[in-house]
């Protein structure tokens, strides 16, 4: 039996207490007793078996709003996010800091995400901090600052009091690695990339999406036998730098009913164990 999980109103008020399946998941605090990874299902359908953790820690990066619980992921996105906070570390780039990656079980959050629910995702901020880089940040450090948008006010335009080579740079250093399935960012962060005099050929994964102004989101592939991760479409084969990016900056795309709704989740047969488990 597949698991229906009902969300159709904010939770904000309630606390989702009417949606006991839902508050479940975010319940949760330790991974299955199982350590076998398995992500299950669609990246905004799905769960999570044999979760571990990003150390709070590491060369080149530090995790942020450690008290939301969501640090949990597929051993292969926790190998992902060391492997890129290394190569910034040696490039110089600063200390990553990382936002959202899962819950210990995966599987849908109260706020905050439509995906992130097999432990294929992360959120990086676009705040490189060289004092982070310097020393551990305090827990207080971490659940107060903030990461600025790369806009300016409530414009399509970039902020280059905010944007720095650094942030391509290690965009591009992530869409590079060949586990990543896409990036996703701003629609403007997208434009100011086409526009580079440089190779294109990463700018394919390289996603525009709505939000998306204060980091950018990393998807990588489902895990080689890892049979009941159900991937997502395979990417254009051109850069995306042509029509389909000009739609984004269009009236059209910029009304609020063009944002995904909010809809019914149906999980996989298998969460229903890794629920229970």
């Amino acid at each position: 039996m597949k698991v229906l999980i009902l969300v159709l109103v904010a939770c904000a008020s309630s606390g989702c207490a009417a949606y006991p399946a839902l508050n479940q998941w975010a319940m949760l605090t330790q991974p299955t007793k199982t350590r076998e990874a398995q992500s299950i299902g669609a990246y905004t359908a799905g769960c999570l078996r044999g979760a571990v953790s990003l150390p709070p820690n590491g060369t080149g990066y530090q995790l942020m709003r450690l008290s939301r619980g969501r640090f949990y992921g597929h051993p292969d996105l926790i190998g992902f996010i060391e492997r890129l906070a290394q190569a910034a570390d040696a490039r110089r780039l600063g200390s990553l800091l990382i936002g959202d990656l899962g819950q210990p079980r995966g599987g849908p959050m109260l706020s905050g995400h439509r995906s992130h629910q097999t432990g294929l995702d992360v959120d990086i901020w676009y705040l490189f901090s060289p004092e982070a880089a310097t020393r551990p940040l305090r827990a207080e450090e971490r659940e107060t600052w903030s990461s600025p948008s790369v806009l300016a006010g409530n414009s399509a335009e970039i902020n280059y009091t905010q944007w720095s080579l650094a942030h391509e740079k290690i965009l591009e250093t992530a869409a590079r690695m060949p586990e990543v399935e896409r990036i996703f960012v701003n629609p403007s962060v997208k434009r100011l990339l086409c526009t580079r005099k440089t190779a294109h050929d990463w700018l394919r994964k390289i996603r525009p999406w709505w939000g998306h102004d204060d980091h950018f989101h990393v998807r990588l592939k489902c895990p080689d036998n890892n049979s009941h991760c159900r991937p997502q479409e395979p990417l254009p084969e051109k850069d995306g730098c042509d029509n389909s990016l000009a739609w984004w900056f269009s009236a059209e795309a910029r009304a609020p009913a063009k944002k995904p709704p909010v809809q019914a989740l149906v999980l996989p047969a298998l969460c229903d164990d890794v629920l229970k488990e």
